[in-house]
């Protein structure tokens, strides 16, 4: 028989060779069948405890080893992910897996709302289940969510220890759940949610498992604050990165804009560099929503001008974006950006409103030009309308301002009835711009000269252009050679011809005058005003001494062809009236004032009469 400490040796191999309960047994069996005493079996039965509790000591701890060595792989895996969504649904999965449950379930409190939320479940039988919202301190969830302690129950169903509630028990019982364990997840010593592990039967949880789940749980609450924080550092980085190429296009957006006005382009080129930087196309409109450059936008953006002039920032409008171009508080244009498909950054708005910032700035300086070139343009007609010869010094300052005056050239000399008479000059002045010549206004008239001896063609589109204002223009033209003064005399009195003989909005040269012009002429017959006193002179006289309106009732009779009503119509006077007034006239004239022959002279004598009449009171 070997002595104790051999045995004690043996029982060491086993626990070394990893052997089972069996080869223990079988130990101290062998020594009782070899004879040994009782002292020495006692001995022997010592040993064999302090083995067999060696044995379970080592699997514990080894359990526990294979426990905390998941555990930390887990926590691991955990730190990796960065989703929050998916370190929800990681964290169920990998406490299932640890704790071998038929299900876990994870909910989250709600600040200020006295609930936790039902967030991610795994091994769950119902969308009811899926979908629970639960009042802190009811339920064990909610006792664990509230007290931030942790709880277990090995059937719920029947532990009175808890808040039931009606909905949380049935949905309990559709999952068909017995054991529960619920631990808190904790973050800087505030509870944020629950975690929990169940069985559908009815079991204990061993202090082994609940650590296990509680330090779980304490790794899965700093992944999730981790993966949160990483959401919010992934959102700011895409932020800054967002804002770096606002940023960026801004820059290119300005220095393009810059070189634009370094380089004097105009709307056209603002437009294009608008579409190019913001992806859509631009549309740029006058105050009075006319197309001025670009691509036009359906309608719909209007309604919104007023309140971007009065914000002076963009504003959308049914998927566009609307900016205006101010000059201090005056309105000079609309950009309307369309077709982007997006919803535009607020940078690209800003990028907008500087583009309406350029526009502005573009066409006040377009207009300081032309108010420039007019006011010079109209000193140098002035100059030449008043008998100055085109010298050096005047073919210098043309020269300068890109105008002709080589012969022939071509005078057109307009009134402008129903517009401004400035609107007028700046059409006139649009009009000599592309012929190289000159516009202005000169002794209250438009007055265009332009190189070319197409007078007529050039009085014509003047007229066109007043037109186009609204407008009635009436024009006389005349060609004129090296000297401007008399050509533009000449033209002058064609228009007052054409203005006494009420032809308004007609255009004529002095040939298309006739007769009137050799009546109008300064070199005209030195009787013609005998032959008006003689032919109609005691009508004249009559209505001088006496306040009447014989001239005008026989103006408006010859022009009606002599019917009385039509002559009473036009005079706004009874038709007796008018054969009193025409009895009259007979007695001043004599019987035969109504024959044909002498009622050619009665006419020739009004119209002088009333050309001298105009000519002298002008």
């Amino acid at each position: 028989m070997s002595g104790p400490a051999t045995v004690a040796a043996s029982f060491l191999d086993l626990l070394y060779d990893e052997e089972p309960r069996a080869s223990f047994d079988e130990v101290v069996a062998e020594a009782g069948r070899a004879g040994a005493g009782p002292d020495e079996l006692a001995e022997l039965r010592r040993q064999y405890d302090v083995a067999l509790r060696l044995r379970e000591l080592i699997a514990r701890q080894r359990a526990r080893e294979a426990e905390l060595s998941a555990l930390y792989d887990t926590a691991s895996d955990l730190t990796a992910i960065r989703d929050v969504d998916a370190i929800l649904a990681a964290i169920t999965r990998r406490a299932r897996q640890l704790l071998n449950a038929d299900m876990t379930y994870l909910s989250l409190n709600e600040d200020g709302d006295g609930a936790s939320y039902m967030k991610v479940t795994d091994g769950a039988l119902t969308q009811e289940f899926r979908t629970l919202r639960l009042p802190l301190g009811t339920g064990l969830l909610g006792l664990v969510a509230q007290s931030g302690a942790p709880y277990f129950t090995e059937d719920y169903q029947s532990d009175e220890r808890f808040v039931h509630s009606e909905v949380i028990d049935d949905a309990v019982a559709g999952e068909r759940i017995r054991a529960i364990l619920g631990v808190p997840l904790v973050l800087d010593g505030r509870v944020i949610g629950t975690l929990l592990a169940v069985h559908r039967t009815v079991r204990p949880f061993p202090p082994s498992e609940v650590s296990l789940l509680t330090s779980f749980a304490a790794h899965a609450a700093v992944a999730l604050e981790n993966a949160r924080l990483f959401a919010e550092l992934d959102a700011a980085h895409r932020t800054m990165t967002e804002h770096a190429t606002a940023v960026e296009s801004a820059a290119v957006a300005h220095d393009r804009l810059t070189d634009l006005l370094l380089q004097g382009g105009g709307p056209d080129e603002v437009a294009r560099v608008l579409s190019e930087v913001l992806d859509g196309a631009v549309a740029i409109h006058d105050p009075a929503g006319e197309l001025v450059a670009g691509t036009a936008a359906d309608d719909g953006w209007e309604s919104a001008v007023a309140e971007a002039v009065a914000s002076g920032r963009s504003v959308e409008a049914d998927g566009s974006y609307v900016a205006v171009a101010l000059a201090g508080t005056e309105h000079v244009a609309t950009l309307v950006l369309h077709g982007r498909g997006a919803a535009m950054p607020r940078a690209e708005r800003r990028t907008l409103e500087r583009g309406a910032l350029v526009t502005a700035l573009v066409l006040l300086f377009a207009r300081t030009v032309a108010q420039t070139e007019e006011r010079l343009g109209g000193e140098l007609l002035h100059d030449l309308l008043d008998g100055a010869a085109p010298d050096l010094l005047l073919r210098e300052r043309a020269r300068r301002q890109d105008v002709v005056l080589d012969p022939p050239l071509s005078v057109a000399v307009a009134t402008a009835d129903g517009v401004e008479r400035h609107a007028a000059v700046r059409a006139a002045a649009r009009i000599a711009g592309g012929l190289r010549g000159l516009a202005g206004e000169h002794r209250g008239a438009v007055v265009l000269l332009v190189p070319g001896e197409d007078a007529l063609g050039v009085g014509e589109r003047l007229r066109d252009a007043v037109q186009a204002l609204g407008g009635v223009g009436t024009v006389g033209v005349a060609r004129a050679g090296d000297e401007l003064a008399p050509a533009y005399a000449e033209a002058r009195r064609c228009l007052d011809s054409l203005v006494t003989l009420g032809r308004r909005g007609d255009v004529s040269d002095p040939a298309g005058l006739g007769l009137t012009r050799l009546l109008l002429g300064e070199n005209g017959p030195e009787e013609l005003g005998e032959y008006v006193e003689a032919t109609l002179g005691p009508v004249v006289a009559y209505d001088q001494q006496r306040g009447t309106s014989l001239v005008e009732t026989l103006e408006a009779w010859f022009a009606t062809g002599g019917r009385v009503k039509d002559t009473g119509e036009r005079l706004h006077v009874h038709p007796n009236t008018v054969v009193q007034r025409l009895d009259r006239v007979g007695e001043l004239l004599g019987a035969g004032w109504r024959d044909p022959a002498h009622g050619l002279d009665l006419q020739l004598a009004l119209r002088v009469h009333r050309l001298r009449r105009t000519t002298a009171d002008g």
